[in-house]
């Protein structure tokens, strides 16, 4: 498992562009959300869809391992193809290159028949316990054929 202090994980020849709004939920960073207009609210699927990936308040002090509490002001990646992201992840093993699609608590899982894939795993295969980061490549999402 990748093991790192930021979320953002590159390329780093530029800044990733990011929303700034209160969370709708005491939410980990690493999970996915949507921006409602005005809150940041967890997402638990991608179809129809805009995904964020909440990442920390760094200006704040905030270390990716602590969680936000409602209310708070978050800070939400927009995502492009190609980024590299840590992002929590469900209880399962994984190998290099699987696609994955946002599941239960904002977290990523393996991506089946029907369901949209936002990224690929990229990080050392294995068995990962729910919420665990592991890096993730953003894709330019489609749909799994059934």
């Amino acid at each position: 498992m990748m093991a790192g202090n930021v979320i953002y994980r590159g390329p780093n020849d530029r800044q990733p562009h990011t929303v700034q709004k209160e969370v709708a939920g005491a939410y980990v960073v690493g999970t996915f959300v949507e921006d409602t207009g005005t809150t940041l609210a967890q997402i638990t699927t991608a179809l129809a869809k805009r995904p964020l990936i909440l990442g920390n308040a760094e200006y704040a002090g905030q270390d990716i391992a602590t969680a936000y509490t409602s209310g708070d002001t978050g800070v939400a990646y927009v995502l492009e193809p190609g980024q590299v992201y840590q992002a929590r992840v469900a209880a399962a093993t994984y190998a290099k290159g699987a696609p994955l699609t946002i599941a239960a608590s904002g977290r990523l899982a393996a991506a089946t028949a029907g369901t949209v894939v936002v990224a690929w795993f990229d990080d050392t295969a294995g068995a990962y316990s729910a919420g665990d980061l592991a890096d993730v490549v953003i894709a330019n999402s489609y749909t799994v054929p059934a």
